[in-house]
């Protein structure tokens, strides 16, 4: 920008305030017109509603809704006060449009620049026409690329930013717009969350130890359970490959929720396991598949591992199919035993291609919803959590009760600030200190 300035004419330099002005003069007059009517939409949007919008994030409202008697009409009415939630909501949309239109600016004063350029070359500047053309051919990525890009900045972006800002008000059940108004608190929910001395801080700390052993042992053991099947099922001597296949993917032909769904009523206390083992004479009450706190989460495990393994064994089975046999050949003649084979062979090669797949998959079991909701509802419930919560709930299901039962937006987006962080510090460090980066090449 400061090039473009100090070697441009005296249209360029005005055009940092005219936008489009020097697109105009090269001849360019509907891309210029059409830059300059994005700078008068946005200054109308910004003195008519924009400017008023940003003045009242600093409080978030301070005229609050409540009743005053009316001598004309001698009743009490109500009073229309702010809205927060609102006030916080325009302020978002504000700052994003004047970041985009920031961008608008900078691409009209590149435009025009090069419009300059290409008159003082003795060329002629692009007209309309062909601008129009080149979105179809040189281009073409620009049109394809430009609803998508407005699509995260409307539905993706503007909520991101909301949600982040929603953790640092005090945005919960006692501060409901537009009856009660809700401030800024800064910190307040952060050290909330991580005291030691609240009970918030006594569930927060448990359910996060228990998403993370749940996240490593669930993706874990359906990684290694789909290797293990997938040998299995591709050694030789095994008769029926693909009927052994079609079994196990069956499991991803009904929608998860269905499965889990069927399951719970099979594990209840009334269920079928819990029938049959007692009148089989195995137990005298019924096992507490989701209902203990121990037993609860070991079920949890081994249901997602029924849901995963054959997940992963689809992956590996292409895979394996890959790996040279001349390496296996050598192994052989070398003396290498099986387990040898798969610790210096197999499993380095598997590693190598399913990296990213189980940075993926650990993030995903993280943020895994779907099981522990459609399983126990996050149950056992006790006594010593915050709102509702239990003992098998992770991170996300309590961020979803606190939002859709107990009404606590602001920890709701505390929380799910903290899942961010922990989701983008495990798959940064992993990923960039895995072979899968430092060594694309090494299995090729």
């Amino acid at each position: 920008m400061i090039r473009i300035f100090k070697n441009g004419d005296i249209f360029t330099k005005l055009s940092f305030l005219i936008c489009g002005l020097s697109n105009m003069v090269r001849g360019q007059i509907v891309k210029g017109l059409s830059f300059l009517a994005i700078e008068i939409a946005y200054f109308y949007y910004m003195f008519t509603t924009g400017i008023e919008d940003l003045s009242k994030i600093g409080t978030l409202g301070t005229t609050q809704q409540g009743m005053v008697f009316d001598e004309k009409q001698g009743i009490m009415v109500m009073t229309q006060g702010d809205n927060s939630m609102l006030i916080l909501l325009f302020g978002v949309i504000t700052v994003v449009l004047t970041f985009t239109f920031f961008a608008f600016w900078a691409v009209s004063i590149y435009s025009g620049e090069q419009a300059r350029l290409a008159k003082v070359h003795g060329k002629k500047a692009p007209g309309f026409i062909d601008d129009v053309k080149s979105l179809f051919n040189d281009n073409i990525y620009k049109l394809f690329l430009a609803v998508p890009v407005f699509g995260i900045l409307t539905f993706t972006v503007m909520p991101l930013i909301y949600m982040i800002l929603m953790a640092f008000t005090n945005y919960d059940v006692n501060h409901q717009p537009p009856g009660n108004l809700f401030t800024w608190v800064g910190m307040d929910n952060f050290k909330a969350l991580i005291s030691s001395t609240n009970v918030l801080s006594d569930t927060f700390w448990p359910i996060l130890g228990w998403t993370l052993c749940w996240g490593f042992i669930a993706t874990f053991s359906c990684y290694f359970g789909g290797i293990f099947l997938a040998m299995v099922i591709n050694s030789k001597g095994i008769a029926f490959k693909k009927v052994w296949r079609t079994i196990f993917v069956m499991t991803m032909a009904i929608p998860s929720f269905i499965s889990l769904l069927v399951v719970k009523t099979m594990l209840g206390k009334n269920g079928i396991i819990n029938v049959l083992l007692k009148n089989w004479g195995f137990i005298t009450e019924s096992v507490p598949f989701l209902t203990g706190p121990l037993s609860a989460k070991i079920t949890v495990i081994v249901v997602n591992m029924w849901i995963g393994i054959p997940v992963t064994m689809l992956m590996v089975s292409g895979i394996l199919m890959n790996i040279p046999g001349e390496l296996y050949e050598s192994a052989k003649i070398d003396g290498a035993n099986p387990v040898k084979t798969f610790t210096k062979i197999t499993f380095p090669y598997m590693l190598h291609v399913t990296t990213p797949y189980l940075i993926t998959n650990l993030i995903g079991n993280f943020n895994n919803f779907g099981v522990i909701y459609f399983l126990t509802g996050g149950e056992p419930l006790t006594l010593d959590y915050y709102k509702g919560a239990g003992k098998t709930d992770l991170l996300v299901t309590w961020l979803y009760k606190l939002t859709n039962d107990s009404k606590d937006y602001n920890l709701a987006a505390t929380i799910g600030i903290v899942i961010f962080i922990i989701s983008a510090t495990f798959s940064l460090i992993t990923y960039s200190r895995s072979k899968a980066v430092k060594d694309e090449e090494g299995f090729m």
